[in-house]
């Protein structure tokens, strides 16, 4: 029986450069410092209009980080919203400050909660694209994730209402 080597080099050679891809903690999952960022998605939308991603975010580390900024080279600006009842009306709001996540919590941005605000989108989010967006943390720093862009009226089967069941 012959053995080739090459097999082996391939495996030996793809293992060398792992440390150099993206900071990614799964198939669809990445990390920034302590936090793991999970199942980061979108819905379809147009052109010129607004989009949203929806994603969690775990802090598996001993300290408090902070989810304050992020942006998108396919929107004019990201905001990072909630929304809040003011009566019997739901209202969408900036959130100041960014989102904290304590040390062992998970925050989920989620359809109805906190989410990104993809505002003045310069090309339409077409399912099954996968689109780039770069959130800053506090501690964490900065890390590209790439939202997965479902149909226009997704709503997660199987999940707690809003959730993602990627």
């Amino acid at each position: 029986m012959v053995f080739s080597r090459r097999p082996l080099l391939a495996g030996l050679a793809a293992a060398a450069f792992l440390p150099l891809l993206p900071r990614r903690a799964a198939a669809h999952g990445y990390t920034a410092g302590d936090i793991a960022i999970g199942h980061p998605w979108s819905r379809a939308a147009p052109p010129r209009g607004t989009g949203a991603g929806f994603m969690t975010l775990k802090n598996n580390g001993s300290t408090p980080d902070r989810l304050v900024a992020a942006r998108a080279a396919i929107a004019r600006t990201v905001e990072i919203h909630t929304h809040l009842r003011e009566g019997d009306v739901m209202r969408m709001r900036q959130v100041e400050g960014g989102v904290e996540i304590a040390p062992g919590a998970e925050v989920a941005f989620t359809p109805g909660s906190f989410h990104l605000m993809l505002i003045g989108l310069q090309e339409a989010l077409v399912q099954g694209q996968r689109v780039p967006v770069t959130l800053v943390f506090a501690r964490g720093g900065e890390v590209t994730v790439e939202l997965a862009v479902e149909s226009a009226g997704f709503r997660p089967s199987g999940a707690p209402a809003g959730g993602h069941n990627h």
